[in-house]
């Protein structure tokens, strides 16, 4: 299939900004990759994203929430976490040492993840995250 006629399955869930939540978007992460050799990775990758969003954003107050996006092609798996925003700063990648307990999940998406982007304002940040079919972390496209 040509990679400009091919067809992308989007999928979408908003969670309310409560931590529970968190494992319930590394399930509905899971259902939809299920078979993936991919799968793993996206779970982790989601489960960062989402607690950061609510520890870290206006996703994690009272009547805060977050929402997630998932999209799959042949060539990529897209997952993104869009936050209820709230902070002055946009989600940075802090190489902390091994003795801190927090700022390490979004080094760790970095580490998984093929690539990286991160959009948006003090409204709302959204970090989305591409896993590429057929590589290994760490590998890059030509």
């Amino acid at each position: 299939m040509h990679e400009y006629t091919s067809t992308a399955r989007v999928w979408g869930l908003t969670c309310p900004g409560f931590p529970e939540e968190v494992s319930r978007a590394r399930r509905w992460t899971r259902d939809i990759l299920r078979g993936s050799p991919l799968a793993e990775d996206a779970e982790l990758i989601v489960s960062e994203l989402s607690a950061n969003a609510i520890l870290h954003t206006a996703s994690g107050l009272e009547s805060g929430s977050f929402h997630l996006a998932l999209a799959v092609t042949q060539q990529v798996i897209a997952l993104s976490v869009t936050d209820g925003g709230g902070t002055g700063t946009a989600p940075k990648v802090e190489h902390q040492d091994g003795e801190t307990e927090h700022g390490r999940g979004l080094d760790m998406v970095t580490a998984l993840a093929h690539r990286v982007a991160i959009h948006g304002s003090r409204a709302g940040y959204t970090v989305t995250a591409e896993l590429f079919t057929g590589t290994r972390p760490g590998d890059r496209p030509c």
